[in-house]
């Protein structure tokens, strides 16, 4: 009889976002759990969907970090591997 081996494979953990601040160029300025510091860029997505409403500055200025990621007021959130992978170092 032969045995399997079985491997357990962790998820790769992301980095939670701990502090978002609007940009007035329709980017986020996030920091990150790890220490991280970083610029995502909103303008690719303001097209699609709930994030449609967020041309608006003053809603996009509503953006607040909720448990690990970002949500706005309309609770468009973002998935924070999505915000951590897509992000450029600042």
């Amino acid at each position: 009889m032969n045995k399997i081996s079985v491997t357990h494979i962790l998820p790769i953990m992301y980095p939670a976002v701990k502090e978002v601040r609007p940009g007035t160029d329709y980017t986020l300025l996030l920091t990150f759990d790890n220490g991280d510091k970083k610029r995502f860029d909103m303008k690719p997505y303001l097209d699609k969907g709930v994030f449609r409403e967020l041309r608006d500055i003053t809603k996009f200025n509503t953006v607040h970090v909720s448990f690990d990621t970002v949500e706005w007021e309309n609770e468009a959130d973002f998935d924070p591997e999505v915000l951590f992978n897509n992000s450029e170092v600042v």
